[in-house]
């Protein structure tokens, strides 16, 4: 059975530091400079079973962000590794595993935007998530779709809290 894991604003315990993807934020400059900050919560959905922690941090520059989204499914242990785009170099497995946001868009309270893809833990297929997430404060809940190879999703619910 196919497990998402997933969510975006988004995936999980700790924020990885380094070199961050620049993340498109589309969106009045006022919305955006809202979501700017590290954040972490938790995911689960009642379709997979599937539960974890989240964890990213964005800086607002301009019409980009910078940041990644860390996923640790609960009783994994590690954390959820991108689709695999060429030959693992063992040296870059001792790197932290990090989820990219493909975009956000932020109007008003509403933020939205997707995962690029991922492997599942279980399986090692890959697995595209989107989210959205109603902004109140220093709180972001939402949902999310993690979109299976079989044409079939999954859904779950999201939260993050402003560290």
């Amino acid at each position: 059975m196919i497990r998402p894991t997933a969510l975006v604003l988004s995936a999980l315990l700790a924020a990885c530091g380094g070199a961050q993807t620049p993340v498109p934020l589309i969106g009045p400059a006022r919305d955006v400079a809202a979501l700017a900050g590290a954040w972490a919560g938790d995911y689960s959905s009642a379709m997979s079973g599937r539960s974890g922690s989240i964890s990213f941090t964005l800086r607002a520059q301009g019409d980009s962000a910078f940041g990644d989204v860390v996923m640790i499914p609960t009783g994994l242990n590690r954390p959820l590794g991108p689709w695999p785009t060429q030959a693992t170099d063992p040296q870059t497995r001792a790197q932290p595993e990090v989820l990219t946001i493909n975009f956000v868009r932020v109007m008003h309270d509403t933020v939205s935007g997707r995962l690029a893809p991922y492997a599942d833990p279980q399986t090692g297929v890959r697995l595209s998530t989107s989210f959205v997430g109603a902004l109140k404060g220093n709180t972001i809940i939402g949902t999310y779709t993690t979109f299976l190879p079989s044409g079939e999703t999954q859904t779950g619910r999201w939260t993050v809290q402003r560290r």
